[in-house]
């Protein structure tokens, strides 16, 4: 029994990589396409409605599939989250003339922990400094064949996709050196040339409701 309870995190671990490596079933948007659905109006937890058209600034969009509770968001005991860097992503976005918004589109959940209530309080709690979108069916998620949250998608000025995948590779232990795959993307936007335009996209699941 007790050598049951010590194998108990390692084989919990290998279950958080392999669950949380994303729906391989989602086709996502390719480098170079316009974001879709990018006029469509999303309710806002301030009550207002946004589309992506609307959030973007001059020089273009992030977009970054997020949620109140996955663990690779909220963070856990052996890895911090990526919600933490949330606020310091907006501010280099905004200073690169970026727009920059998190979308919920857990539909799934939308009656539990991914209610726009609970959106608001989670916002509230973590100081979010940008809009927090409800994306209705996972419409948009679905368009851009999103697959897990954190999911990010950045869009240059006639909003064209440039870079998608993960914020960094922090997610992997194994990682020789630290790569800022968001942050490189924005600030090398300006040269027209990304030197890594596409990284795998580490998270929880987007909790869709199945079609029959």
């Amino acid at each position: 029994m007790k050598r049951i309870i010590q194998l108990a995190p390692v084989v919990i671990g290998a279950l958080l990589f392999f669950s949380f490596a994303g729906d391989k079933g989602q086709k996502s948007i390719k480098i170079g396409a316009k974001a879709p659905l990018a006029d469509v109006k999303m309710k806002n937890i301030d009550g207002n409605e946004l589309s992506l058209n609307d959030a973007k600034l001059k020089n273009g969009l992030v977009v970054v599939f997020s949620c109140n509770t996955c663990p690779f968001v909220v963070g856990m005991d052996d890895f911090p989250g990526w919600e933490k860097d949330y606020n310091d992503l907006n501010k280099i976005a905004k200073a690169n003339d970026l727009g920059f918004v998190l979308v919920n589109s857990n539909e799934a959940k939308r009656e539990g922990d991914d209610s726009l209530e609970k959106m608001i309080e989670k916002a509230k709690k973590a100081s979010y400094t940008m809009p927090y979108l409800v994306d209705v069916n996972s419409e948009l998620a679905n368009a851009f064949g999103a697959k897990t949250t954190p999911h990010v998608y950045l869009f240059n000025a006639d909003m064209k996709l440039v870079y998608m995948g993960s914020i960094d590779n922090s997610w992997d232990s194994k990682r020789s050196s630290d790569e800022a795959y968001l942050s490189n993307a924005i600030s090398q936007m300006s040269t027209g040339k990304i030197a890594v335009s596409e990284s795998d996209p580490r998270g929880c699941s987007i909790k869709r409701v199945k079609v029959d």
